[in-house]
């Protein structure tokens, strides 16, 4: 688990988070608008989304660490393209470097690396290392700006790189554990968690990619634009920063806790929670009065709901799907969810400064009725199929 966590958090650091860390820096010396600096973000996730489905058939056919290591190639070009670019096309170019390389080295492949090693058992481990995630700017934001100060950020990038090549790639090839490959286990390995139909396994899978899509949609729609949503609804800018803060604190709790739940843990109730904590929350941000209160209600209901789906949309197909088919079927959920990421920030922004505060938060409730709705959906058809096979137990869904 240690080199998967080294891994995400090198991975994570040095692609996505960097933009936030120096993005504004090096905009200003390559002569590029802050809005073309941040696209590279959007087009590093639509880059991911269409290569998803390829990232699912290379997990079946290489295994998860071959292709976490081609993955670390990748971004080590990307990063490489990006410390040398002297425009708006060796910029954009270096993005979708880092957009394949993000489909290949992050999340997905990560957590199929574990459910290779552990089974569905695995789901405490994948917990652990979206918690690591969840830490990244954390950790990411202090050293890049440091380094930036120190050495510039053409240099910056070129060590970046190095990470890449001479940290995660040999702990990829050589740190992670073999496979389980007793017999039992392989039998083990094609067993679903759920005695679903062919039938049964696609309607799943759509209400999965959904309500994770959406509720996706809603938080990296709104988390760039946070701080203008609460001044809209009547915090200073110094509150505003506070109850930003808070909600990144509420989110990491929230993994932290799901994570100390272990095989207690339900990602379907998990998921119903989670999105009616965030309803909750846009809603009494929409009726109650202006007031410090309210606004701590919602950074409160949000920054935890917010947080625990993450863990949630990371262990649903492993609670519908049997290990062997785990990494091809959260690869292909990638697709729709890294769409969504793409898009969600340049729409919220859009409808935040044309229509105000309330038109968004009215569009947020109404988009997370529908994720609730086709979780809600998804635990009938599971109660359905158990009750079918006879295996439904008190404790299930």
């Amino acid at each position: 688990m240690s080199v998967l966590a080294v891994g995400q958090l090198i991975g994570w650091g040095t692609t996505f988070e960097a933009v936030g860390a120096i993005g504004r820096k090096l905009g200003s010396d390559l002569g590029l608008a802050n809005e073309i600096v941040f696209a590279g973000l959007s087009v590093m996730m639509m880059t991911s989304a269409f290569a998803s489905p390829l990232t699912g058939r290379m997990l079946e056919r290489f295994g998860a660490s071959r292709v976490l290591s081609i993955g670390t190639l990748f971004f080590a070009a990307g990063l490489c393209v990006l410390a040398s670019a002297q425009g708006a096309i060796g910029y954009i170019a270096a993005w979708i470097i880092l957009g394949l390389g993000a489909a290949l080295a992050l999340n997905a492949p990560a957590f199929t690396a574990v459910v290779e090693r552990e089974g569905v058992e695995g789901k405490r481990t994948i917990a652990i290392l979206m918690l690591f995630t969840g830490l990244s700017p954390t950790i990411s934001w202090p050293l890049l700006n440091l380094l930036h100060d120190l050495i510039g950020w053409r240099a910056t990038f070129l060590w970046a790189a190095g990470l890449q090549v001479f940290v995660c790639l040999p702990l990829y090839l050589f740190g992670l554990p073999k496979p389980v490959a007793r017999e039992a286990a392989r039998i083990s390995a094609n067993t679903a968690p759920v005695p679903l139909t062919a039938a049964g396994k696609k309607a799943a899978f759509i209400f999965v990619a959904l309500s994770t899509a959406i509720a996706s949609f809603v938080t990296f729609g709104l988390s760039p634009s946070l701080l203008e949503v609460l001044q809209q609804s009547g915090a200073t800018p110094e509150l505003a920063l506070q109850l930003a803060a808070a909600r990144g604190v509420l989110g990491i709790s929230a993994r932290g806790f799901d994570m100390l739940l272990g095989k207690r843990g339900n990602p379907f109730l998990t998921s119903v929670s989670g999105i009616s904590l965030m309803v909750a929350g846009f809603t009494s941000l929409l009726l109650l009065p202006p007031s410090t209160v309210s606004l701590w209600i919602f950074v409160a209901l949000y920054g935890f709901g917010s947080g625990i789906l993450v863990v949630a949309r990371a262990l649903l197909p492993l609670a519908l799907f049997s290990p062997s088919e785990y990494g091809r079927q959260a690869s292909r959920l990638m697709m729709p969810q890294n769409i969504a990421n793409a898009i969600a920030p340049i729409l919220f922004t859009a409808l935040l400064d044309r229509t105000g505060v309330s038109t968004a938060l009215i569009i947020s409730i109404m988009l997370t009725l529908v994720a609730l709705c086709s979780v809600i959906l998804l635990i009938s058809l599971v109660r359905k199929a158990r009750r079918t096979a006879g295996t439904i137990t008190p404790s299930q869904p």
